[in-house]
């Protein structure tokens, strides 16, 4: 579509209320003849929903905002149900199954704001311009996105089957010599040492897509909804959008943590017979199930947005009747974003510099960075560090995350546009409520502080007589001394005695027995006798006596769980309550024709200072809080953390969490400070800016 087949008169662009043909007295209507009357058939055919010309008279009841609200809002939702669900939550399981690092999944996790960063320029500069097809762009994201799923899900075939422990008995044997070692290495799914490192470039080209493939949806999908409703009603379908956007994660957390309930070989092994259960601390789940159920739905969702119009019927009369709260500017930087656009990519360097001297712009794009720091950090190893520090499976770690995003999240999102609107704030009442908003946030970072003891581990944070330690890891001891025992087979048990232990080798166990998908082991020379079992840990079956150990997780005393999770809801309400208004306060800032570079510019943003240090901060302080590392065959490959130091990790993420709360206060309040509302707009609303 032309630009002169676009730019009709408002009599004829009123004159389009719904999705149905222009009859030819509406083009009579018009002054001009000929080609005027063609401009006006094709500008109701550019108002029609379909696909490819094919656009009948009953698909035309889905033109509506409503409608591509609600397909917008599935895809916002598939977005977060892969990035921030399925992806975070299966984080520390992909480490211990392929042998990698946080630091190396901090890699991968930035790589999706790395391509969004990439693409976020040319996808709002050419999907902003006049004629161009913002669904379309859109529902090409989505279709890179599920191939992004795709890939991403490859490594799990493209290596061998995993054996969580080895079929023999793993146990002391006196005699043992040094074969051992190597027979470890090639059944613990390395094959003969191989590395399985070279899994993070597969990982991270598929965050690659994933990032390029969202780029358009928070971006043009913004401004595609807020160009094609009242202004009034913006706040609250975008309210609802970021809703849905907030709660494709928790959906992500609860779905990939009951899929971690299966076995990752489940088509080919029957983990009964290596008596593994999702309890074991050696058991991984499927992880990659899920992304072929994301790779579809994205294809499923990208058809209707296909079919969605340029703009959609009644969008012209609403853009006219609307009145600008831009940052009051001179005349000529006013329109210098609007030159830029129709001059290419040579103005470009103006229209960035036109909205960088917007300071309201500049600060509130300054606390998103912050914002999105501590969001995409904890997005990414929040669950992880719940599944350490509170010594829980990933599958329960998983459902806590869902119990605390859906509400907190999602409620959070919608309570905060709701608001906006309920109140009739305008731009500098909206500044001021996100800075209170995040004020109260930053003083419920101090759930971070709340953290269990570390779990006791022979050789690690206990000695093998039960005395507290603090040297480095020492797991070889008078009583495991001559059973020859290799580091590179992590299977560990859980002692009668409350400790866990490295593998039965270094307890010291020299007989084991398969009982009720469990194994059990006796005579453990690294075990006392303490004279007393629980009974619910003996097992009913084929023999009387009690083991020494089983191959389970010991059972954590600390009872803060409750606690985190409190303070931790409070913490994740006030900050989306910021998220919408924080939205909206860009959106008003800026001229009407600057809204999508000026979005793509914030994001960019976002993620250079915010969402792609992120998660290597995270995960290189996540690293240094580990005190036990896996050792593989390949020396050089590194190895996935065993035990972390729950003091450090806990005290780490407080201060990550409180410095970037207290940056977000200082930008929120020199946005406020610095917003100067345009003078006609200031005499009429004053009373509603007092707010």
């Amino acid at each position: 579509m032309s630009g002169a087949n676009i730019e009709l008169d408002s009599n004829t662009a009123a004159a389009v209320p719904k999705c149905a043909n222009v009859n030819n007295n509406n083009s009579a209507r018009s002054s001009r003849v000929g080609s005027a009357s063609s401009g006006a058939d094709s500008d109701a055919d550019s108002q029609r929903f379909g696909w490819a010309g094919w656009n009948p008279p009953w698909l035309q009841r889905f033109c509506t905002a409503k409608w591509a609200l609600f397909w917008l809002c599935w895809g916002g939702a598939l977005q977060g149900l892969i990035v921030n669900g399925l992806i975070n939550v299966s984080i520390s399981t992909i480490e211990r199954r392929f042998g990698l690092r946080s630091r190396q999944m901090g890699l991968v996790a930035s790589g999706y704001d790395l391509a969004s960063f990439a693409c976020l320029v040319p996808v709002t500069y050419y999907g902003g311009r006049r004629g161009a097809s913002k669904p379309r762009f859109i529902a090409i994201g989505l279709i890179v996105m599920g191939l992004g799923s795709l890939v991403f899900l490859l490594p799990n075939f493209l290596v061998g089957s995993y054996r969580a422990t080895i079929a023999e008995a793993n146990v002391c044997e006196r005699s043992s010599n040094s074969s051992q070692t190597m027979t470890a290495c090639e059944l613990n799914g390395w094959g003969e040492g191989e590395s399985l490192a070279w899994t993070v470039w597969l990982f991270l080209a598929a965050q690659l897509l994933h990032g390029a493939g969202a780029s358009p949806l928070f971006t043009l999908g913004v401004t595609y909804i807020d160009e094609n409703v009242s202004k009034k009603m913006s706040s609250v379908y975008l309210g609802i959008y970021y809703t849905m956007a907030t709660v494709g994660p928790a959906i992500g957390y609860v779905f990939g943590g009951q899929l971690l309930l299966i076995y990752t070989d489940w088509m080919s092994v029957d983990p009964a017979q290596l008596s593994l259960t999702s309890d074991s601390k050696v058991w991984i789940g499927a992880w990659w199930l899920g992304f072929i159920f994301a790779a579809a739905m994205c294809l499923l969702i990208a058809l209707p947005i296909f079919g969605f119009p340029k703009l959609l019927p009644g969008a012209e009369k609403l853009q006219l009747e609307r009145v600008s709260e831009a940052h009051a500017t001179k005349p000529e930087e006013g329109g210098s974003s609007e030159v830029a656009a129709r001059r290419g990519l040579a103005q470009l360097p103006r229209a960035v510099l036109s909205l960088l001297g917007n300071p309201t712009f500049f600060f509130l794009n300054l606390a998103g960075a912050t914002e999105g720091l501590v969001i995409a950090g904890f997005a990414a190893f929040l669950p992880k560090q719940i599944e350490n520090q509170f010594s829980i499976s990933p599958m329960h770690s998983a459902l806590v995350m869902g119990l605390i995003t859906v509400p907190a999240g999602g409620g959070g999102t919608f309570l905060g546009g709701y608001l906006v609107k309920k109140w009739n704030l305008a731009c500098r009442g909206i500044i001021k409520m996100c800075l209170m908003a995040t004020v109260v946030a930053a003083l419920f970072t101090v759930c971070f502080l709340v953290s269990c003891p570390n779990p006791k581990f022979a050789g690690v944070t206990t000695g093998y007589n039960l005395e507290a330690r603090s040297n480095p890891p020492a797991l070889e001891a008078g009583c495991n001394s001559n059973c020859g025992c290799s580091r590179t087979n992590y299977d560990p048990i859980c002692g009668v005695n409350g400790v866990m232990y490295y593998s039965p080798c270094y307890a010291g166990c020299a007989q084991e027995e398969h009982a009720d998908s469990l194994k059990r082991y006796h005579n453990c020379s690294c075990i006392e006798s303490v004279g007393w079992v629980d009974e619910g840990s003996s097992s009913s079956g084929s023999s009387d006596l009690r083991p020494d150990a089983t191959n389970l997780k010991c059972d954590s005393t600390c009872q803060t769980l409750p606690i985190f999770v409190a303070l931790c809801f409070i913490l994740m309400v006030f900050t989306f309550l910021a998220t919408m208004p924080a939205l909206s306060a860009t959106l008003r800032c800026v001229q009407d024709d600057q809204r999508s570079f000026a979005l793509g510019l914030q994001w960019i943003k976002v993620r250079l200072l915010g969402t792609i240090p992120a998660p290597l901060i995270f995960g290189a302080l996540i690293d240094e809080s580990c005190i036990l590392w896996q050792e593989s065959c390949d020396k050089d490959a590194g190895g996935a953390c065993l035990v972390y130091d729950n003091f450090y990790i806990s005290r780490y993420m407080w201060l990550l969490a409180l410095i970037c709360k207290l940056g977000s206060v200082v930008f929120f309040t020199c946005a406020w400070w610095f917003y100067v509302p345009p003078s006609k707009e200031a005499n009429e609303n004053g009373a509603e800016d007092v707010n």
